[in-house]
């Protein structure tokens, strides 16, 4: 018997985004991944909140919101009480918290970490400089970056990158093989700039032989042999312990984990 997709409505004053990234981090400790997200933002009425909440009562599932108005959150605890449906307050009990701590009150403002200040420009110069500079392209700009992503193929450096772009950091990634000449600029960088990804032997062979699949290419190739992967790694090892740069293993990772490992090493 196949049950129904259940859903979580994300409710906001704003886009919704803060609400639906801790969704998608709840979502993926189950093993269940038929589950519905549903986003509904700009929400400035409580009238809108109780019609929301009444689909949601005959569709089933429950509701994660991000309301920074009170009277929309307690229309949106009232709604949760009179229909019986599941309602998390996102951001409530963090501003409660602040507000007991510090003594000082909030803006009130939807949409706050959404608008074009500074940190938004910061951002965008930060992913034009990352996607212009992947995988080496320009290697003038090793030593403008925030941070130097050293490794062998297929070791995720450039959705790092992008990731890390995100955040406003300014990153250049540069491909590790025994061919190919260092770039002179990559020793005259802090090494306290420079993150080295190392992978598990046997995990590179299984990435690197799918993505030969997706390619239509022949699967005896060298890139995906473990001769040939072997001496690309204890390559890159040879060199970032020669530039004494942190080294990650990326094995079993996923993005946002490196992410949080590089930026615990880096000092920008």
């Amino acid at each position: 018997m196949v049950e129904n997709k259940q859903t979580i409505t994300i409710c906001s004053d704003s886009v919704g985004e803060t609400a639906e990234a801790v969704v998608k981090a709840t979502l993926r400790q189950f093993p269940n991944r038929d589950v519905r997200i549903k986003r509904i933002g700009h929400i400035r009425s409580e009238s809108e909140i109780t019609s929301i909440m009444e689909q949601i009562a005959a569709e089933g599932g429950f509701a994660a919101y991000t309301l920074v108005q009170p009277e929309l959150r307690e229309m949106m605890k009232q709604e949760s009480i009179r229909l019986g449906v599941r309602a998390i307050d996102i951001m409530g009990p963090m501003m409660q918290a602040y507000i007991d701590t510090f003594n000082d009150a909030p803006s009130r403002k939807p949409g706050l970490l959404h608008e074009l200040d500074r940190d938004y420009f910061k951002r965008v110069e930060a992913i034009e400089f990352t996607v212009k500079c992947d995988d080496g392209r320009d290697l003038s700009a090793i030593l403008k970056a925030d941070i130097v992503i050293i490794g062998v193929s297929r070791t995720s450096k450039t959705p790092l990158s992008i990731f890390l772009a995100h955040k406003g950091y300014k990153v250049t990634n540069f491909p590790l093989m025994p061919e190919v000449r260092i770039a002179e600029e990559l020793y005259r960088v802090p090494s306290n700039k420079i993150i080295g990804l190392s992978i598990d032997p046997e995990s590179l062979l299984k990435i690197r032989t799918e993505r030969l699949k997706t390619l239509g290419l022949p699967h005896g190739s060298q890139y995906s042999s473990m001769t040939r992967i072997i001496e690309e790694l204890e390559f890159a090892t040879s060199l970032m312990k020669q530039l004494r740069c942190p080294i990650i293993d990326v094995s079993n990772k996923a993005i946002e984990e490196t992410a949080g490992l590089i930026l615990d090493h880096i000092t920008v």
